[in-house]
């Protein structure tokens, strides 16, 4: 059987990427990126949720994204569920999930008499 590690996001910057330079010369970048959800409850109030990505770029895609995108910039994030294990201070085991990801789309909105219109500028890892 095949297998399938794919995620697709569609959010904003909630802080400007951080870049971090390894021991091995590689560049990577994190930043987290919000992702709203909504809907209408039973009762017809409008209701909203907020969930928080943790986002992890390389090499080109990490200098791209701290040059050009900053807290704020909605973006469309392609990549792949990575879970890093580690012990917390306590001993206990802790997984924190991140979206690896090898492309990143810079959404631009510009506003129009008729629709607004959305542009994807589209940057690959490779």
């Amino acid at each position: 059987m095949r297998s399938l590690n794919k995620v697709m996001l569609i959010g904003n910057l909630t802080k400007d990427p951080e870049m971090i330079d390894l021991d091995s010369g590689i560049k990577m970048a994190k930043f987290s990126l919000a992702t709203n959800h909504g809907w209408i409850a039973k009762d017809g109030e409008k209701k909203s949720s907020t969930d928080f990505h943790s986002v992890v770029v390389w090499r080109k895609l990490a200098e791209l994204s701290q040059q050009y995108l900053k807290k704020g910039s909605a973006v469309l994030v392609e990549g792949k569920l990575h879970n890093n294990k580690f012990l917390d201070k306590e001993g206990k085991n802790k997984i924190v999930t991140e979206v690896h990801a090898d492309e990143i789309n810079f959404i631009t909105y510009k506003k129009n008499a008729e629709v607004d219109e959305i542009n994807l500028v589209s940057v690959e890892s490779n």
